[in-house]
């Protein structure tokens, strides 16, 4: 597949981008600083890049020609949490995204999320809740735009096969098993390996099992 690529020069995302490429598919980096991008990465002949930015619908219009599926990365910053943006950035770059993708007929988005978006089908979990409150209350304004992010998706992306990939803490661990499920349902975790994360999208993207649904994805 031909698959654009989004947060491509982040940590998850070069894994991603990484991944795609030793899976056979054609990657399209669409990236503010493309340099950012390992040199193996960018003297891959798989790999093409787009340079722009979010906010830029004719640059995202020429980056999305002839793709077949967006792979999305975005998200806040751990670092920068409780100094993220007002105005939910991310969740208007999405807004933009899905319109442009439309316009070019690609169908197919997979975005990272957080428990914060939430399904449904979770239940209750008390360390969950207390994870989210937390993030909730020292970094409100990322809070806000994961929330968005996935209003966004649900309500613009009515034409468009949308997956949601919430996903827990983080780590560098090497282990890249997953279980997909939902929050609270006593199979998931509180923690996800970054390689598992990519794992489960590059699955997923020729699976298509959890189209229009918000897995939370951890590891066993």
């Amino acid at each position: 597949m031909r698959v654009l690529i989004l947060g491509a020069t982040g940590g998850i995302g070069v894994l991603l981008v990484g991944r795609a490429v030793a899976d056979g598919h054609t990657v399209v980096v669409y990236a503010r600083s493309p340099e950012k991008l390992p040199q193996n990465l960018r003297d891959s002949s798989q790999i093409i890049i787009r340079k722009g930015q979010l906010t830029d619908a004719e640059s995202l219009s020429d980056a999305l020609q002839d793709v077949d599926a967006v792979l999305s990365a975005l998200g806040p910053a751990v670092s920068r949490g409780p100094f993220h943006p007002r105005g939910e950035p991310l969740a208007h770059a999405y807004s933009l995204i899905i319109k442009v993708m439309k316009e070019r007929g690609v169908s197919r988005l997979i975005a990272l999320g957080t428990p914060s978006i939430k399904d449904p089908h979770d239940k209750h979990s008390l360390v969950m809740s207390t994870i989210v409150s937390g993030v909730a209350t020292f970094a409100s304004t990322a809070y806000k735009d994961v929330v968005a992010i996935g209003e966004t998706i649900c309500r613009e992306g009515d034409t468009i096969d949308w997956s949601i990939v919430r996903v827990p803490l983080l780590n560098s661990g090497s282990n890249e098993s997953f279980i997909a499920g939902y929050v609270g349902d006593g199979q998931t975790t509180t923690s996800l390996t970054r390689i598992a994360f990519v794992a489960f999208v590059l699955q997923e993207l020729t699976k298509k099992e959890w189209v229009k649904a918000r897995p939370l994805v951890t590891s066993p």
